[in-house]
């Protein structure tokens, strides 16, 4: 562990962030604005990426802002040709990495679309989200030993997706390992609630989704909700006025969307789960659409407007012209990058985890029991209170019966593609891919499917064993 410096009561110095992914243009941004205007931890954040040279100039821009008099972060960053050097001592590790999306990510789309498959997402389940699952976790395998050997009591932040298996895949081969997963999703649910709270309960003007208090269990982009609280106050009863005021659910007319971004939401999916199943979905409506299998039974992309959202063609994941998490975020008018309130909480938690503030959040542990109906050790994603170098998941309880059964049916497809990865058992990924609730089409098509994917992503399949697989000679 990096030696640590408390120069007084409120201030750790000498913190060391090892990032794995750092020419991220999303994440690494956003941690650039965040430590630059944080004044109780300082220190080296150590960037890692396989595009050094995207590396270099995230290095460059975090420490042209750092010098900036409205920077009151004092933190040095720099580039690093190798891994193991960057997270060597480090406190903390970030991951946020991404294939190529051009070769990965378009196909992940595309060639499922040629088989009748439509996805929304495509990076957590169906198909796509399973390719892209097979080609983290080796990687994360990879991760996971550099950190054993260079930093074993460093804390693990990941936000790369599918967010479940690539934690899942940090414990399995490093069973130690001090690991989390960050997701925004819930975030967004807490918006609209605190809108439900001004509209409903008397006395709730400006209410912030901070003072949202949600009750979170589940699974990554499949999370649910059955407590819903401001200033303890039950905003959750108020869900079936906002239901009555939402109908006619789906609400809008094929091919209305044409024109709209692509990353709208309406909420209309997550309010007809709400009306089915009495629990609330805590995503966006584009991730909730892919853990079932009928939203997205279409002929045509267009029908899928009918629900508020559209689909994410390839282009966009190519180009992400579009993308929240790019560095359009942090740009003004004349292009400069510009300090603003990006509302996330990786700063928070390592300023936690150093034991300046307690934080209590949703993120994506092991499961020691809260979620006692899922089974132990999976990942799954409920509060917890992040303080002192410990992270305590809090019990969040068991879900409605038929929820429980969509929930599980996924945490069983991810736990065999960690396996799979772990053992680059080709055959045994598709067993995953083939119990995806997407995945309608017959049995000998899912397995073209499969393999027209493999062959398309093989260089990056590379850990498994791709001449003994029967699937591929089927």
């Amino acid at each position: 562990m990096h030696r640590l410096r408390r120069e007084d009561e409120e201030t750790v110095t000498g913190v060391k962030i090892g990032y794995i992914g750092g020419g991220s243009q999303g994440w690494a941004h956003t941690l650039i604005n965040d430590l630059a205007q944080c004044e109780t931890i300082a220190g080296e954040v150590a960037l890692y990426d396989v595009d050094h040279e995207a590396a270099r100039k995230n290095a460059e821009l975090g420490n042209q802002v750092m010098d900036r008099e409205e920077a009151v972060g004092e933190w040095t960053f720099t580039a690093h040709e190798d891994r193991a050097l960057a997270l060597r001592d480090a406190d903390f590790v970030v991951c946020s990495i991404q294939d190529p999306p051009e070769e990965t990510f378009a196909h992940d789309i595309d060639i499922p679309q040629e088989y009748g498959i439509y996805q929304t997402v495509a990076d957590t389940v169906g198909p796509g989200g399973t390719l892209r699952s097979m080609r983290a976790i080796p990687q994360y395998y990879d991760i996971a030993a550099t950190v054993r050997e260079e930093c074993p009591d460093a804390w693990v932040i990941n936000y790369t997706n599918p967010m479940t298996t690539c934690t899942r895949a940090l414990y399995e081969a490093y069973p130690d390992i001090n690991a989390i997963g960050l997701c925004h999703e819930v975030f967004h649910v807490q918006e609209m609630l605190a809108e439900v709270a001004e509209r409903y309960v008397e006395g709730a003007d400006d209410v912030d989704r901070d003072d949202i208090a949600v009750n979170v269990k589940g699974v990554n982009h499949f999370t649910w909700i059955d407590e819903a609280r401001w200033n303890g106050r039950d905003v959750f009863q108020y869900l079936d006025r906002e239901l009555d005021r939402r109908k006619p659910i789906p609400g809008y007319e094929p091919g209305e969307f044409a024109d709209a971004g692509y990353w709208i939401n309406n909420f209309q999916i997550a309010f007809d789960l709400y009306d089915r199943f009495g629990v609330f979905p805590a995503a966006g409506d584009r991730h909730l659409a892919e853990f079932v299998p009928w939203y997205l039974a279409i002929d045509d992309p267009d029908e899928f407007h009918r629900w508020g959202v559209r689909l994410t063609p390839s282009e966009a994941r190519v180009s992400d012209d579009e993308s929240p998490a790019k560095m359009a975020e942090f740009e003004n008018e004349a292009g400069e990058f510009e300090l603003n309130d990006s509302s996330e909480e990786v700063v928070d938690i390592v300023r936690a985890l150093l034991g300046l503030e307690p934080v209590k959040t949703n993120l994506n542990y092991p499961n020691v029991g809260q979620c006692p109906d899922l089974p132990d050790g999976a990942v799954v994603e409920t509060n917890a209170v992040v303080t002192g170098d410990d992270v305590s998941p809090i019990t969040a309880g068991t879900l409605p019966r038929q929820v429980h059964s969509m929930v599980e049916t996924h945490v069983d497809n991810q736990e065999t593609i960690v396996e799979a990865g772990l053992s680059g058992d080709l055959d045994l990924a598709f067993q995953a891919f083939l119990n995806d609730p997407l995945v309608t089409i017959e049995r000998e098509r899912a397995a073209e499917l499969f393999a027209d994917l493999v062959d398309r992503e093989r260089d990056y399949l590379d850990a498994y064993d791709l001449a003994g697989a029967s699937v591929l000679a089927d």
